[in-house]
């Protein structure tokens, strides 16, 4: 197995991130498989709306019994699919060996008959960097002598520690203008599931959640000896094998999965189809757990050769598998320079989808480092496990590293990449204590009441921030809005030039993604505020690759209107025209001459911003939070945020009801802020006594 599904995918993402209708196709199948894994991966993607049976081709008989006809089929079905799709990823053949010179020579005849460009992939388990390098030569000039078009190789589950020796190696036997790249053995993506574990033993599942079919076993533990030697040989992510009738080792193994001081299990297989008592049934019903207990007929030995010889595949229903191939297709595949060698151009509809996946591949391409301060809470756990998986950022969380690392692990979440910080670091307090009662000194603090204070999680983490521990802070699920930012008007301020901490809302659209300010902090700016509020959203848009056309909304258009509120906005417009003669901006302007090009026509026919506006600014919080929401639900926009600016450093809020995907999204925009940060190199922070008031002790209306 070379273990291209996972380049596949990461180009298929990374396709999606640039047009909206990625198709898949793949030229020749197995018809007597029971399925397509490749196919069955890539079509079950979000990001593809097509099914399974229309990416196929022909049979792999039919390309032996007919091959001119399979040719031709070939040729039919991508050009029906061409038709329906902006990009296709052509799927090669795996139905023989892959160094089979018929094999690559039928594939190599299929790329040119499509005018396909190549990425070849190779497998590099258990061969040298020479011998890669022979059979990347090899597999090149195949394609090239039937006039297809390699414009990559990229050798997959090679020696981790040997990656440069390959790419070296293979590179100086590479044409001029090949893109080599070379990705390491990834056990998570070559491991098993549980549910295949199952399987593999014919087992039934007595306990435990059967989501967790879906992750991976890393190992096996044949639990043989007393529990105490069984313990100290846990190994990640493993499945202990038991003999059924050792009832004495499930409370011990529960209790370590418990724990959080042993490594997590993936799930526990009882031999020899034994029933558990009655007396552990009970014990076990009252210890609230998740870990699969499956129970076979088999024996031991059997057992645990069947577990030893089930091998894995990347599959959709395994998250684990995805998020590892995703991570290491971003750190070791050129994808951009592989997409800009095709000349894929960018779409001008941008969907959800796409903006995420720009998002997505954006924070992985400078990682951050994002404190978490509500580190015990589940949807917080869930979140980071995930994020940690995707390699979008290094994450921080606060709490008693024992008890949220046992939380994780009775949860099924794999967050040992995280650092886990105590808000009562003994050494950590002294050093933040000393440094915010410095800060507000002249607010009459003394290094008492700073060190109470800071032990707060939300200042212990903006603290972070503020010293550089952390690049960023995303909380606000279980704490007020209030009790989110108010620490970082105190500790962080605003960045010079910005007058208040605003937020905007990015409202993903079906076609396009809009930006929304301010939504969720300032009830009742006033004209300099609200000029303010738009040059932030301005620059915010651009961040997040949103050509900025302002609209500054009001009840009236141009003229026509007069009034007390409609006369700040006129005053705000004309301020930021002032402050920012390079950035388009309409105002007074009503919401439908601001996206509807025939009204625009009709109320201001010169401007450049009506019937095209990508920023709205809203007179008032009232306004802006109503709208947002009208829309996220009426039109079925993503709304992610509220995403803070104004601020010398990235702190981000929650929403108390916020989902999973909702933390992930706030975590990775606020990645994006600090790589921005980090561009602008900000001037140091502006006197305590400028910084904005906090907001009242509310949930802000988000």
């Amino acid at each position: 197995m070379t273990g291209k599904s996972s380049v596949a995918l990461g180009l298929l993402e990374a396709l999606a991130a640039r047009t909206d209708r990625v198709g898949v196709f793949r030229p020749v199948y197995k018809a007597e498989a029971e399925h397509d894994a490749a196919v069955e991966l890539l079509t079950s993607h979000p990001a593809v709306d097509q099914s399974y049976e229309d990416a196929l081709g022909v049979d792999s008989q039919r390309t032996l019994d007919d091959p001119d006809g399979a040719h031709e089929e070939i040729l039919r079905r991508y050009h029906q699919l061409a038709a329906q799709h902006s990009a296709l990823i052509v799927i090669g053949s795996d139905y023989d060996d892959v160094a089979n010179p018929t094999e690559l020579a039928f594939n190599a005849e299929v790329a040119a008959n499509l005018g396909s460009p190549v990425v070849i992939v190779v497998s590099g388990i258990d061969r040298t960097p020479e011998q890669i390098a022979a059979l990347a030569s090899v597999s090149v000039q195949e394609f090239t002598s039937h006039h297809s078009t390699p414009i990559a190789l990229v050798v997959n589950r090679a020696d981790a520690d040997a990656l440069e020796s390959v790419r070296e190696a293979v590179s100086a036997r590479m044409p001029a203008g090949m893109i080599v790249a070379a990705m390491p053995e990834n056990p998570v993506i070559m491991a098993p599931t549980v549910g295949a574990i199952r399987s593999a033993v014919g087992g039934t599942l007595v306990q435990g959640n059967p989501e967790w079919l879906g992750r991976v076993a890393l190992g096996t533990v044949v639990a043989a000896m007393s529990l105490p030697n069984v313990l100290k040989r846990l190994t990640e992510n493993c499945t202990v094998v038991a003999p059924g009738d050792r009832y004495d080792l499930l409370p011990g193994l529960l209790l370590a999965q418990q724990s959080g001081t042993f490594p997590a299990l993936s799930s526990i297989v009882l031999t020899g189809g034994y029933d558990v008592p009655e007396e552990i049934t009970r014990l076990l019903s009252g210890v609230p757990q998740d870990l699969p207990l499956i129970v076979t007929e088999s024996s031991t030995f059997d057992t645990a050769l069947a577990v030893a010889q089930t091998r894995g595949r990347l599959s959709a229903d395994s998250p684990q598998k995805l998020d590892a191939a995703r991570r290491d297709v971003s750190a070791y595949l050129p994808l951009e320079e592989l997409l800009d060698t095709v000349d894929v151009t960018r779409s001008d509809v941008v969907t959800p989808m796409m903006f995420e996946f720009e998002l997505l591949a954006r924070a992985r391409g400078e990682k951050k480092r994002i404190v978490l301060p509500e580190g015990d809470e589940p949807r917080i756990l869930e979140a980071a496990a995930a994020i940690l998986a995707r390699g979008v950022a290094d994450l921080i969380l606060l709490g008693d590293e024992t008890a949220i690392r046992s939380k994780a692990a009775q949860l099924g979440h794999d967050i040992s990449a995280a650092r886990v910080v105590s808000p009562s670091d003994p050494e950590l307090v002294e050093t933040f204590a000393a440094e915010y009662a410095r800060l507000r000194a002249k607010k009459g603090v003394t290094l008492e009441e700073a060190r109470e204070r800071i032990q707060d999680v939300s200042y212990f983490g903006t603290m972070m921030v503020q010293l550089g521990e952390a690049d960023g802070m995303v909380s606000g699920a279980v704490h007020s809005t209030a009790h989110t930012i108010r620490p970082s008007f105190e500790i962080i301020k605003t960045k010079p030039g910005a007058k208040i901490v605003s937020s905007v809302f990015l409202m993903a659209l079906q076609d396009r993604v809009l930006v929304y300010g301010d939504c969720a902090v300032n009830p009742d700016p006033t004209a300099d505020e609200l000029a303010d509020i738009a040059a932030q959203s301005a620059e915010t848009a651009r961040q997040f690759g949103v050509e900025p056309r302002v609209a500054m909304l009001s009840y009236s258009t141009g003229t026509s209107g007069s009034g007390a509120d409609v006369d700040k906005v006129r005053a705000a417009t004309e301020a930021v025209r002032a402050q920012h003669p390079d950035l388009d901006v309409e105002g007074p302007i009503q919401y439908d001459a601001a996206v509807d090009a025939s009204v625009a026509q009709t109320k201001l026919p010169d401007s450049a911003v009506a019937g095209r506006a990508t920023v709205f600014v809203f007179p008032d919080l009232n306004t802006g939070n109503n709208t947002y929401k009208a829309v996220q639900r009426s039109a079925g926009a993503i709304a992610i945020g509220p995403v803070l600016q104004g601020l010398n450093k990235p702190v981000n809020d929650l929403s108390r009801g916020a989902l999973v995907d909702d933390i992930i999204n706030t975590v990775v925009i606020t990645a994006i802020q600090a790589q921005a940060a980090d561009a602008d190199a900000p001037a140091p922070a502006a006197d305590p006594t400028q910084a904005q008031s906090a907001p009242s002790d509310q949930k802000d209306p988000a």
